[in-house]
């Protein structure tokens, strides 16, 4: 293991800043205690492991086999988190010392160009207004206007969101002098008026304040409408939208909306290029959803720009910083290290959260701690947003350049033709076709992102890892960008569904990561990613515990050993070092305890729900009996259900199968908590010492399951969980104890 560990971590030396260093990278102060815990931890699993094969040899084989199995599993995903803990580490960058390297024949400095790709779908679910913040306050960085061009794909090919981005084309005239001579942080106008830190004593503040209500009064009565009054459209742009044009089948729609060449805001200063993209569609042909939105924007934006840097951001994930393209840079231009570096990934953030985030969508672990895990082996993994590529990592491995099909696509042409020259225009569509991936199969494959996942972020940042190139974790102080959290349980869940059926087919693909990502990366890295491949396989071993253990009470059956025995020191040792180091991890980086606990709960409500049917949904896919769709998860939320999440109440009004796993857990445990409690007493032999571990089960699923009885008993709104639920339940756990009597006698 100490082999392995040198083998992973020997190009990433931890470095202290000298002069002309742009960054620094030092180790967490942690890693010694950690590394001495994995070991003592390991042990006591093969102790575990030990005592299992033991009992599996002399009976109660169909039992110990259902326990066996889930400690396997969560033997298995300890050990694949623990590479993660050798060696994290942490970076500070140092934008205000970047200097570019090269200059202009007249002297100015030459920045690299950016192209920030922007992609949304559904302007009902991401409202156009939401779209406009975040280009606006991408197009307002502390950087040179004239080499920022963004594009906005719209897979929904919605002329509401085109109306919007012509209003905020105009709107960015006033804006973007605005934000640089007053040296704003906050880039986003709806982020800045919302501020309570801004007084509007100035008449030019009031003035642009004005304008920009205004315009988010248009957009929203045009939204509201569903279209786009003819007097409008002065400059005809909407004409494209006839009757026979549908979301699923329409021409490509390519709109300069602003050109930097060309445009001047009210100051007479260069404007950034702004351009709306929205591909062909046809039913009969495939479209690879988001990575397939991605991939046309990288060909378009070759075509037009063919900007050495690109940023990939959510629609609804504005720019919080506006230096954040100088601290991607601070490693993106390091020689010792710009030839092997394939990405800079910042962690999401989120603003809305309540005070406890009941439904864990901070995900410290995904986007915080284990990046920092990550970054100390060959760098995170992209996570969809927040992150700066180099484009030459979408064309083959760093000493392996892939050369697409036509020169103007390829990652070092230079454009010198105008963007709305008839030519490059042209070409544009071509490429933006969708017929034009079926005549060229490199797309998706070996060049751009890649398809075959439903989590395309994932799966493209492990491909890049796997063909050489590595990536920089960029967690600064101030966030990077701040995006909005789903406000309904049911769209949480929903959404980490998705992910989980993704997640597995990653797994389970010819590019598995216990098998091609281990033999490219390594053994730590491949372990790393697999912990994430395979997290839907956690709704197992959180199924066994929240039900085995309960009907063997309702029983009379004691599955654990008693707690004058020595092997109940083991498991308890095993689960409280998990959970202690777990909570020590969140606590570290940043979490409170009260986060901490909603984080578990959380964990366990989707390992009973996402996870479990994302496993079954992969599984009836897999046999060709189901096929899955793709759902975009709501950004809008309605008032009461606002209310529901910042008073901290569980939502669960919608009657969806993915309650009734949980519901039914809810039910049987405190039957269980009951039933055990009086076996206290009547116990032969001591009920206290018998069942000892199966009530420290029992009473831990009941405390966490306290807002599922809320939602079932008490509460009278509309977050309460549906009648039909409750009974389905009820009925469920009837026939699980049933089966129990079955089972254990």
């Amino acid at each position: 293991m100490r082999f392995l560990y040198k083998l992973e971590r020997r190009k990433m030396k931890p470095q202290r800043r000298n002069s002309d260093a742009l960054h620094t990278c030092e180790p967490f102060r942690r890693t010694i205690p950690y590394r001495i815990y994995a070991v003592v931890h390991t042990c006591g699993i093969l102790a575990l492991m030990y005592r299992h094969a033991r009992t599996l040899l002399h009976g109660k084989t169909l039992i110990s086999s259902l326990l066996f199995i889930s400690d396997i599993i969560l033997a298995f995903m300890w050990a694949t988190l623990t590479p993660l803990r050798l060696n994290p580490v942490h970076r500070s960058e140092f934008p205000d010392d970047y200097k570019p390297e090269l200059t202009e024949p007249d002297g100015g400095n030459r920045f690299p160009g950016i192209d920030v790709f922007i992609c949304t779908a559904d302007p009902y679910k991401e409202p156009p207004m939401m779209v406009v913040n975040t280009a606006l306050s991408v197009m307002a960085y502390d950087y040179p206007s004239e080499k920022i061009s963004v594009y906005v794909s719209d897979d929904g090919g919605s002329s509401l969101t085109l109306f919007a981005l012509v209003e905020a084309a105009e709107f960015s005239k006033l804006w973007l002098p605005f934000c640089k001579k007053n040296n704003l942080l906050d880039r986003s106008p709806e982020a800045y008026f919302a501020s309570n830190a801004h007084s509007w004593t100035d008449d030019e503040a009031r003035n642009l304040k004005m304008r920009y209500e205004e315009m988010k009064r248009r957009v929203e009565e045009v939204v509201e409408s569903g279209q786009v009054p003819e007097l409008i459209d002065s400059l005809g742009i909407f004409r494209l939208w006839t009757h026979d044009f549908t979301r699923h089948h329409h021409p490509t729609i390519i709109q300069v909306l602003l050109e930097s060449e060309k445009e001047r805001d009210e100051s007479g200063n260069v404007m950034p290029n702004l351009i709306y993209l929205s591909r062909e569609k046809s039913r009969v042909s495939p479209h690879h959803f988001k990575a397939g939105a991605l991939n046309t924007l990288l060909r378009v934006s070759g075509v037009m720009t063919n900007s050495p840097i690109i940023l990939a951001i959510d629609c609804d994930m504005y720019s919080n910083d506006p230096k954040t393209p100088l601290r991607a840079l601070c490693y993106l231009s390091d020689p010792k290290i710009k030839s092997e570096l394939g990405f800079v990934q910042f962690p999401q953030r989120f603003k809305g959260i309540n005070k406890s985030d009941i439904y864990a969508c901070e995900l410290k672990r995904l986007f915080h701690i284990n990046s920092t895990g990550f970054d100390g082996l060959k760098g995170p993994n992209h996570v969809g947003t927040g992150c700066f590529f180099n484009r030459r990592a979408f064309f083959g491995g760093p000493h392996n350049l892939v050369l697409p099909e036509i020169d103007e696509l390829g990652p070092y042409w230079i454009s010198r033709k105008p963007i709305k020259a008839q030519e490059i225009l042209a070409l544009a569509h071509k490429v933006a076709g969708c017929n034009y991936e079926h005549d060229y199969t490199n797309w998706g494959v070996k060049t751009g992102f890649r398809y075959g996942s439903l989590v395309e972020d994932y799966y493209t940042g492990y491909r890049l890892h796997c063909e050489g190139w590595r990536s920089i974790f960029c967690n600064p102080k101030r966030a990077a960008f701040y995006g909005d959290v789903p406000m309904s349980l049911i769209d949480v869940l929903g959404q980490q569904k998705r992910w989980s059926i993704g997640l597995l087919e990653v797994a389970f693909s010819r590019y598995s990561t216990l098998t091609y990502g281990v033999n490219s990366m390594g053994l730590l890295m491949g372990l790393g990613y697999s912990h994430y491949a395979l997290w839907p396989l956690w709704s197992i071993p959180l199924a066994i515990y929240g039900f085995l253990p309960q009907l063997a009470i309702l029983h009379g059956v004691s599955v654990f050993p008693k707690a004058s025995d020595p092997w109940f020191l083991l498991y308890i040792f095993l689960v409280m070092g998990a959970y202690g180091q777990d909570l020590l991890d969140f606590t570290l980086g940043g979490g409170t305890v009260g986060r901490w606990w909603n984080d578990q709960r959380m964990w366990m409500i989707r390992g009973l729900s996402s996870f479990f049917f994302g496993l079954v949904e992969f599984s009836l896919k897999t046999l060709k009996i189901s096929t899955h769709g793709f759902n975009l998860t709501s950004k809008i939320n309605d008032d009461e259900q606002t209310k529901m999440y910042e008073r901290e109440m569980f939502d669960f009004g919608v009657a969806s199968p993915m309650f009734l796993p949980m519901a039914t857990a809810a039910v049987l445990n405190p039957l269980a908590l009951v039933q055990g409690l009086f076996g206290l007493f009547t116990y032969r032999g001591g009920g206290g010492e018998v069942l000892a571990m199966e009530l420290l089960v029992v009473g831990f699923v009941v405390v966490n399951s306290i807002p599922v009885y809320e939602a079932m008993v008490l509460r009278k709104d509309k977050g309460r969980l549906p009648k039909r639920v409750c009974c389905s339940a009820v009925i469920l756990s009837s026939a699980l104890y049933v089966l129990g009597y079955f089972f254990f006698k």
